[in-house]
């Protein structure tokens, strides 16, 4: 039975990623950090396994990463996920803002990358997915440290492909456009409309689309598949 970690798995993209790699047959364990109501919804909906945990606290992943592998008996594969985001005009921006942002979206996938590849290694096989923006391809206004963190999270992502390639491992990103999720509940229905009009599949995103896409990558299907970044924004950046 293939095993797969995922972080920020209680709500949202985290949530869809964690019912269908369940349903496909995965043994999976998901973090989550403040939705401890939903995250022992999931985990009793589902049989995923729940942790706490702080993606930018080094402690807490390393403990997270050591009791995922302890009941999934290894992990085959990690889907980095987790992520905050905010609106700011850069000038506006704090350096407390700036530093969490960064913090949660790029230093936490590297501490989790760098837990569990030990591990592939030793077994010469392994999948992490790195869960971006189509933001981190183009920009976004008044999210310039949002965008920031999603860019770095694509070099980092291309650069340990070339890295880990030799070991068997491939790394790749997936870069979402807009999706119906909490992070962009605080879009007016008149902005919503404006996207879906900007958008050549004239609809919004929803976390199915890109926990499909996912599990395509974890899959035998995509062995041949890294470094790459799969934009999913329904056209919206061709």
């Amino acid at each position: 039975m293939k095993t797969v970690l995922i972080t920020g798995g209680s709500r949202g993209i985290g949530r869809a990623m964690v019912e269908l790699f369940c349903s496909k047959g995965y043994s999976v364990a998901f973090t989550y950090k403040n939705s401890e109501k939903e995250a022992i919804s999931l985990s009793d909906a589902t049989g995923a396994y729940a942790i706490k945990a702080d993606s930018a606290s080094e402690a807490d992943v390393i403990r997270a990463v050591s009791l995922a592998q302890e009941r999934l008996g290894g992990i085959d594969c990690l889907i980095n996920n987790a992520g905050v985001s905010s609106f700011s005009l850069f000038t506006d921006l704090t350096l407390k803002e700036w530093n969490e942002c960064i913090a949660v979206n790029l230093t936490g996938a590297f501490l989790y990358s760098k837990a569990v590849i030990p591990g592939m290694v030793v077994k010469k096989q392994g999948r992490i997915i790195n869960i971006t923006s189509m933001w981190g391809i183009v920009g976004s206004s008044c999210e310039v440290h949002y965008s920031t963190a999603k860019a770095g999270l694509i070099g980092m992502t291309k650069a340990l492909a070339k890295e880990l390639g030799p070991s068997g491992i491939t790394v790749n990103a997936i870069a979402p456009g807009v999706i119906t999720t909490d992070m962009n509940a605080s879009l007016s229905k008149e902005d919503i409309n404006a996207l879906k009009e900007e958008t050549p599949l004239m609809r919004i995103g929803i976390p199915s689309d890109v926990a499909e896409a996912a599990l395509f990558l974890a899959g035998e299907g995509a062995s041949f598949v890294t470094g790459e970044v799969m934009n999913l924004s329904g056209g919206f950046i061709v």
